[in-house]
C-alpha cells in the first residue's frame, strides 16, 4: 500500500467513526456572517484591550490550513474565500466532549465553522476565540505538505483546485483577471458599445487564419466548426445598423500548446462605425493606460523584470520599417521572394522555403528579429495587404493596410484595422484565400462565406475594429510567464505524457 493509499484509508476509517457516533460528515446548516480579510482589515489597529470590549460574537466558516496542538488548546488557521485567521480551541469553552472529539477526527483540509470573540495572543495576531465549532465538510484527502506544496508546475494546473487552496498569488491572479474583464466590460458600455453574442459554433469558420475544430449537428445534419473568431458576425451587426458592438468570447483553434497559446482561449472584439485604426490606435492607449491605473494605481507596470511604461502616446514603426530598422534586415533582401528567403536561410530563420507570399516570409523574419524587442508598447502599422486579408487598403499606399498590432513585453497583445467594407475586394481576397487552399495550405479555409459577402453588398458603414487577447492582458498585468497561470483550467497532455 502506497502512502497516499494509507492516509486515504486512515481518514475513511475517521469518517466512519464520526458517522457512527451521529456527526454528519456534509452538512448544509452552517451559515457563516463574516470573512477574515473584512476583519483583519476592520480590527487592523484595535489592541487586545479594544478588542475584549466589543460584546459582538463573529461567524465564519474556512478550510483548517495550520494546526498546533498544546494540550487542552489548540491554535490553527482557517482559511475562506478572502484571507486565513487563527482559531483558539480551548477544551474549557467548547466542553471536554466536544474537544475530545476536535482533537481526534479533525484534519487539516476539513472545513469548519466557528463562533466566538476576537482578541489578540502575545504577538499579537488577531485570533478568534471558539465558543462554537462545528464541521461542515470532511476532507477524505490531505492537502499538499505546507512548506513544499505544489512544486509540480504541471501537477499545479491539472489539479487547480489545490492551487488555488494552497497559493494566495494564484487566488489573487484570478481575481485580477475578473478585476480586469469587469473594468473592460464597463468602459465599453459607458462608451455607448451594445455588448452582443454572436455563435460559437459557425458553419464555415471565418475572422482569422487558423485551423478549426470540427463538430457535427445531428438534426441539421451538417458540420459545424467551433469559432475562430467572431469578426464575420460581428460586422454583420454593424451593417444591421448597431454602430459599437463589443464581445468578450470564447475563441477555440486547433493548433499548438506553448506558454503563449490554449487551444481555448478569450478575446474581446469591439467594432466602432466611422472610425478608423488610428482612431482605434488613441482608444488603446486609453483603455490601457486607464485599466493600468485601476490595477495598480498608476501606469507604469513590471512584467518579468522589465518597467513598462503605459503612459500614452505609444511609439508607431511601420512594419517593414521596423523590420530594417529593429530586425536590422537590409532594405534590399526584401525586395524579393528569393532574396528573403536565402537571407532567411543564411541567418538561420526557419522558414516555409515553398512559402509563395512574400508578406508570410516577412512576417517570419518579424517574429524572430523584431517581436521579441517589442518591450516597450509600440503600435506596428502598415501591414502587407497579402497577410491581411480583412483589412481596408491604405488609399496612398495599395500594397499595405489600414492595420495595426500592438505589441508589449515582446508579444503581441491586439490587433486591429480599418474595416474592408468593399464586396468586390473582399470577394477577391477570399478567392486569393481558395487558390492558396487549394495550393494545400491548411491554415486556409476552402469556402466562401457567401452570407457575409452579401451582407457588405448591402453596405456596411465604415468602421474599424480590434481583437485584444485577455489571456495575454492578465499575463501583463499578474507578471504571469505563462498563459497557463491565468486560465483557471488550461488544456494539457494526456495524465503521464508531459509537454
Amino acid at each position: 500500500m502506497n502512502e497516499e493509499s494509507a492516509v486515504l484509508k486512515v481518514r475513511k476509517q475517521k469518517a466512519e467513526e464520526l458517522e457512527s457516533l451521529g456527526v454528519s460528515l456534509f452538512p448544509n446548516r452552517f451559515r457563516p456572517k463574516d470573512h477574515a480579510g473584512p476583519l483583519k482589515e476592520i480590527f487592523a489597529e484595535y489592541d487586545n484591550e479594544k478588542l475584549m470590549s466589543i460584546k459582538d460574537s463573529f461567524c465564519l466558516a474556512g478550510r483548517i490550513m495550520s494546526r498546533r496542538d498544546f494540550g487542552k488548546a489548540v491554535f490553527m488557521h482557517i482559511q475562506d474565500e478572502t484571507d486565513q485567521i487563527q482559531i483558539f480551541v480551548k477544551r474549557d469553552e467548547i466542553g471536554p466532549e466536544n474537544f475530545k472529539l476536535f482533537k481526534k477526527y479533525i484534519d487539516l483540509g476539513d472545513i469548519i465553522g466557528v463562533e466566538g470573540p476576537l482578541f489578540r495572543t502575545k504577538t499579537g495576531e488577531l485570533t478568534i476565540l471558539a465558543h462554537k465549532l462545528v464541521l461542515v465538510t470532511k476532507a477524505f484527502r490531505p492537502l499538499p505538505e505546507k512548506y513544499h506544496g505544489l512544486q509540480d508546475v504541471e501537477l499545479r494546473y491539472r489539479r487547480r483546485y489545490l492551487d488555488l487552496i494552497m497559493n494566495q498569488r494564484v487566488r489573487e491572479i484570478f481575481r485580477t483577471r475578473s478585476q480586469i474583464v469587469q473594468f473592460l466590460r464597463e468602459y465599453f458600455q459607458s462608451q455607448g458599445f451594445l455588448e452582443v453574442e454572436t455563435p460559437m459554433m459557425q458553419p464555415i469558420p471565418g475572422g482569422a487564419t487558423a485551423r478549426p475544430f470540427k463538430t457535427y449537428h445531428h438534426a441539421l445534419e451538417r458540420e459545424l466548426y467551433l469559432r475562430i473568431a467572431p469578426e464575420l458576425y460581428l460586422k454583420r451587426l454593424l451593417v444591421g445598423g448597431f454602430e459599437r458592438v463589443f464581445e468578450l468570447n470564447r475563441n477555440f483553434r486547433n493548433e499548438g500548446i506553448s506558454v503563449q497559446h490554449n487551444p481555448e482561449f478569450t478575446m474581446l472584439e469591439f467594432y466602432e462605425a466611422y472610425a478608423t485604426y488610428e482612431d482605434l490606435m488613441v482608444r488603446t492607449e486609453e483603455i490601457f493606460s486607464s485599466l493600468a491605473r485601476e490595477i495598480t494605481g498608476h501606469t507604469c507596470i513590471t512584467y518579468q523584470g522589465h518597467k513598462i511604461d503605459l503612459t500614452p502616446p505609444w511609439k508607431r514603426i511601420g512594419f517593414k520599417e521596423a523590420l530594417i530598422q529593429i530586425g536590422k534586415v537590409p532594405p534590399e533582401v526584401l525586395e524579393s521572394r528569393e532574396k528573403t528567403l536565402s537571407w532567411a536561410k543564411e541567418h538561420n530563420i526557419k522558414v516555409d522555403e515553398k512559402e509563395k507570399i512574400l508578406g508570410k516570409l516577412w512576417a517570419k523574419l518579424f517574429d524572430a528579429l523584431v517581436e521579441p524587442q517589442l518591450i516597450q508598447p509600440t503600435f506596428v502599422v502598415a501591414f502587407p495587404v497579402d497577410i491581411s486579408p480583412l483589412a481596408r487598403r491604405n488609399e496612398e499606399d495599395p500594397s499595405v493596410a489600414d492595420r495595426f498590432e500592438l505589441f508589449i513585453a515582446g508579444r503581441e497583445i491586439a490587433n486591429a484595422f480599418s474595416e474592408l467594407n468593399d464586396p468586390r475586394d473582399q470577394r477577391a481576397r477570399f478567392e486569393e484565400q481558395i487558390r492558396r487552399r487549394l495550393a494545400d495550405d491548411p491554415e486556409i479555409h476552402p469556402e466562401i462565406d457567401e452570407d457575409f459577402i452579401r451582407a457588405l453588398e448591402y453596405g456596411m458603414p465604415p468602421a474599424a475594429g480590434e481583437g485584444i487577447g485577455i489571456d495575454r492582458l492578465v499575463m501583463l498585468f499578474t507578471d504571469a510567464p505563462s498563459i497557463r497561470e491565468v486560465i483557471l483550467f488550461p488544456h494539457l497532455r494526456p495524465e503521464g505524457q508531459r509537454g
